[in-house]
């Protein structure tokens, strides 16, 4: 079969790409302003991708399915030429992926508002060291699976996927997990996001709701036991709840938790079994992240106990690229890439960092780029979240899909604490100046780790910071 991807450089789109072609499909995409790490992504795997919209390119290779990606809307030359021609058929992502690549396979669906992508890596990483052959969609490159972020494994082997609330495409108005028929369901914890698509937090509840209803009986619910968001959903008695955190109340619960620099350890415990958890990630968050996936492997991989799974493995586990990814270090200048796009997201971040780099001076610099970060529903959170840091530099805004009454307006950001916050008209005049404030820090005998938060390209100002510097380590 030949299948076309309008969008194809995101990072789920892009990873489906990769597994299409590894099942012998044809495969040809394109995308606007492509950018690492799903770039060479798809150059490595042998998957075309061009640059731009090119109706004819569509013409010319005949498709057999044209896979519309979640953020491409209505004109766009590519989209506007597959509705002007009936014969071509089209779908969006999650129904590709759930039709092709999980069928009848045993799913851990892992949701929630944070964390989706450590976590499904985690899972993915504990199943294919138990030799169980999972196959795996993460949003995101991991570190320490060679495959990447996406693998087909065995024909029914346990599918390990990353379950986001957000729409499908612009004519699959329903939530990305529903297409995945869960067996086990992970729900890392729950807040208001996605504001162009949920009016409130009541909205987002009920897309968890959705989710929750169609659990697989012989599966089960893991959920963040410490989450009051989660506790008000609606009870599931068809289906086993299992509660994860930090709380006594927790059916598995995380406890001794200790972050010694750049590394962390805590215990696991429950139904018989205690397992001692010590690796390179750090913060609590991600604690209950590793908590979380082994129940979820545990689940989905069949194991009768729901802490079977092995978890020694987790002392080689390494993360996911651009979740605290260092870029740069020096004995002064640190260079930090993390995915984070929401308050907090940041916070958390922001927090983590300060414990593993206690003697550095933390500056955030924020692309404001989700469809919640370019509205003003929660500038003021983002806001408070940025001045979190010692020093926050606010990115430019492409708001000009927004209306101009939901706008965000970052110099007003800004101005509710102006002796910690700047905002910019432009990424490189953001650069130029987190330069050379860097520069007289250093010069002045300071330290200072610079953390980029983006859920997108920053136009490549935190590679440039890196190579300015001239320190990369990656």
């Amino acid at each position: 079969m030949k299948i076309y991807f309008i969008g194809i450089c995101g990072t789920a789109t892009g990873n489906v790409a990769i597994l299409m072609k590894k099942l012998g499909h044809e495969v040809l995409g394109s995308d606007r302003g492509m950018y690492e790490p799903m770039k060479s992504a798809l150059a490595n795997a042998g998957v075309a991708a061009r640059e731009g919209w090119e109706p004819d390119r569509i013409g010319d290779f005949s498709p057999d399915l044209v896979v519309v990606g979640n953020a491409v809307s209505r004109m766009n030359p590519e989209l506007e030429c597959v509705l002007a021609r009936p014969e071509l058929a089209y779908a969006s992502l999650p129904a590709l992926v759930g039709e092709r690549l999980i069928g009848r396979r045993p799913s851990l669906v892992v949701s929630g508002t944070h964390g989706k992508t450590t976590t499904t890596a985690i899972a993915a990483f504990l199943l294919k060291s138990a030799g169980a052959n999972p196959g795996w969609l993460i949003g995101g490159i991991p570190a320490d699976l060679p495959e990447g972020g996406s693998n087909l494994g065995g024909p029914s082997s346990p599918f390990v996927i990353e379950g986001d609330e957000y729409d499908s495409a612009f004519f699959d108005k329903r939530s990305k997990f529903i297409h995945y028929r869960p067996r086990a369901l992970v729900v890392n914890n729950l807040e208001f996001d996605h504001a162009d698509i949920f009016r409130d937090l009541f909205d987002v509840k009920r897309a968890f709701t959705h989710v929750r209803r169609i659990v697989s009986p012989l599966g089960a619910i893991v959920e963040n036991g410490d989450d009051e968001n989660i506790a008000s959903l609606e009870p599931t008695p068809w289906v086993r709840r299992l509660k994860v955190g930090f709380g006594g109340c927790c059916d598995v619960r995380i406890s001794g938790f200790v972050q010694s620099g750049e590394s962390s350890s805590f215990r696991i415990s429950g139904f018989g079994v205690e397992k001692c958890v010590e690796w390179p990630l750090a913060g609590e968050f991600n604690a209950r992240n590793a908590a979380m996936a082994i129940v979820g492997a545990s689940l989905a991989g069949g194991f009768a106990n729901p802490l079977a799974v092995p978890a020694d493995c987790l002392a080689n586990f390494r993360g996911v690229r651009r979740r605290q990814e260092v870029l740069l270090a020096s004995a002064q200048v640190v260079a930090v890439e993390d995915f984070g796009h929401h308050p907090t997201a940041i916070a958390l971040t922001v927090e983590s960092l300060r414990k593993k780099y206690p003697q550095f001076k933390i500056w955030a610099c924020f692309e404001p780029r989700s469809n919640t970060a370019k509205r003003n529903v929660m500038q003021d959170r983002f806001a408070r979240a940025l001045a979190s840091a010692d020093r926050a530099f606010i990115g430019s805004a492409d708001v000009s899909k927004v209306a101009p009454e939901l706008r965000v307006d970052t110099s007003a950001m800004a101005a509710l604490d102006p002796s910690k916050i700047r905002a910019f008209e432009s990424n490189p005049a953001l650069l130029e100046s987190l330069e050379s404030a860097v520069r007289a820090e250093t010069a002045a005998g300071g330290k200072v780790l610079c953390a980029f938060f983006s859920n997108g390209s920053f136009d490549g100002i935190h590679r440039r910071f890196a190579e300015d510097f001239g320190l990369a380590v990656k």
